[in-house]
């Protein structure tokens, strides 16, 4: 069993940055994979971010692609999403998830563990 639990979210203005938190517990193996999603209300969960937690792979959805960076901190079990340049379209409600192997990292059905959640919201 993974646990995680997002931190970081809040109220920013467009253009500010925020940094998103995910804290992991449980035994987390090599060939997982960490992936942030957004979620909107009335619509699907989207792909935001992932990074393998090995070799530290990173893999981006185009539309945050050079403003978001995915990281990890293996001693701490931690991942982290740096948003920067941070748009009104990014409102949404921000997940962290473990996938316990594979290649796929876009779709979230493959995900087996989920955080509760942090809302970011960025205003005009």
């Amino acid at each position: 069993q993974v646990q995680l639990v997002e931190s970081g979210g809040g109220l920013v203005q467009a253009g500010d940055s925020l940094r998103l938190s995910c804290a992991a517990s449980g035994r987390i193996f090599d060939n997982y994979r960490i992936g942030w999603f957004r979620q909107t209300p009335g619509k699907e969960r989207e792909f935001v971010a992932a990074i393998n937690w090995s070799g530290g792979s990173t893999y981006y959805a185009d539309s945050v692609k050079a403003r978001f960076t995915i990281s990890r901190d293996n001693a701490k079990n931690a991942v982290y999403l740096q948003m920067n340049s941070l748009k009104p379209e990014d409102t949404a409600v921000y997940y962290c998830a473990c996938a316990a192997g594979g290649s796929i990292y876009r779709t979230s059905q493959v995900y087996n563990y989920w955080g509760q959640g942090t809302q970011v919201t960025v205003s005009s």
